[in-house]
């Protein structure tokens, strides 16, 4: 069964479980950008109370249980590499079918899988055991994903019996191997990845872990520890989060590690601070439309952009990080939200990208 029918199912449940402690994110009014970022790192790292690696099996039996598609699957693990989010799982595993190594056989065992590779922070507990980016996956298809970055493929070398690829990324600005997860999870993915370089901004530059600027798969290369991704990645992440929005399995797992380590990874509490804090920095030129304005701002609902000379997309989203259209623009560069609130309004032509906090009312 899809997650998005799921959540739907479990609505009621959702606005129960779906908020982390009161007070949690208070000290994030009125920030954005990287200055957001920042003060999420100081929430996120104090009180985190870090775990052993062998503690994560044990957590896996709340955290990753797979009774999300199929009730038939509960009390097996869900791993975002084998599962079949539309029907029967090619193999599956109960708890204790964990193995350390990489096994030679996919539907052999399963084992723990650093979504950013553990080899690149010569694998020091801190990282190594943080359950909001390690996460249980079958262990063949985990070696073969190895240190590769996440990418998008067209040609893959290896398809996991889910559909999971390795292959050349056909990525704008990377064109090495990469690992292709399937949509369903893609943005489980990216809001881990976009934790880890939050939780982790301090380390950016750090000594002791691999050198970002000799290991082409390592993504950690952007040009500060605000930015911490290479562009190509922050650009590929906040589409993935974009294109999957949060779901039930994510608020429910993000609540199980919150009570495991004591902290929680806020872009599934918020997942409008990706764009807040992201979105001026995926493009690659997005100076070239440093003179585009949008009035009036606040709006009953009609918008106008100015000095926009060139074709361009408009993607609309709302505050919970939820796309709410997209089109291409007008002849005379307007366009309508329909309901009262605030927006993010993203403007895409074929090589810059401007976003807007927008209101109506």
């Amino acid at each position: 069964m899809s997650r998005f029918l799921l959540t739907s199912l479990f609505f009621s449940f959702f606005l129960a479980t779906a908020q982390p402690p009161q007070g949690y994110y208070s000290s994030t009014q009125g920030l954005s950008g990287y200055e957001l970022k920042t003060e999420l790192k100081e929430i996120i790292t104090n009180g985190f109370d870090g775990q052993s690696y062998g503690d994560l099996i044990d957590l896996y039996q709340t955290s990753d249980n797979d009774d999300y598609y199929d009730a038939n699957q509960s009390f097996t693990i869900l791993d975002m590499y084998s599962e079949n989010p539309d029907g029967a799982d090619p193999y599956s595993y109960a708890f204790n079918e964990n193995c350390g190594n990489v096994s030679s056989n996919e539907g052999f065992c399963y084992n723990r899988e650093h979504l950013y590779p553990q080899g690149f922070f010569n694998g020091e507990d801190i990282m190594r055991n943080d359950a909001h980016h390690v996460v249980p996956t079958d262990g063949q298809v985990n070696g073969r994903r190895s240190n590769f970055p996440f990418g998008e493929v067209n040609n893959p070398t290896f398809t996991s019996r889910n559909g999971s690829k390795v292959g050349p990324s056909v990525t704008l600005g990377f064109s090495q191997t990469v690992f292709e997860p399937l949509d369903e999870f893609k943005g489980d993915i990216a809001r881990s990845l976009l934790y880890f370089a939050t939780r982790y901004e301090d380390n950016w530059d750090d000594n002791s872990w691999d050198d970002k600027d000799a290991n082409v798969s390592d993504p950690r290369g952007g040009p500060n520890k605000n930015q911490w991704y290479e562009q190509w990645f922050i650009d590929l992440l906040v589409q993935w989060h974009d294109q999957d929005p949060v779901g039930q399995r994510e608020i429910d797992r993000n609540n199980d590690v919150f009570d495991y380590q004591n902290n929680r990874n806020p872009f599934i509490d918020n997942p409008e601070w990706v764009n807040m804090i992201w979105s001026t920095t995926a493009s690659l030129n997005d100076q070239d439309l440093a003179g585009i304005s949008l009035y009036p701002n606040p709006s009953t609902g009609v918008f106008q952009i100015s000095n926009l000379n060139e074709p361009a997309s408009v993607t609309v989203y709302d505050v919970s990080g939820r796309m709410i259209f997209m089109d291409q623009m007008t002849v005379d560069n307007r366009f309508s939200i329909d309901g009262n609130g605030m927006y993010l309004v993203k403007l895409d032509t074929d090589l810059s990208s401007k976003t807007f906090k927008v209101i109506v009312k």
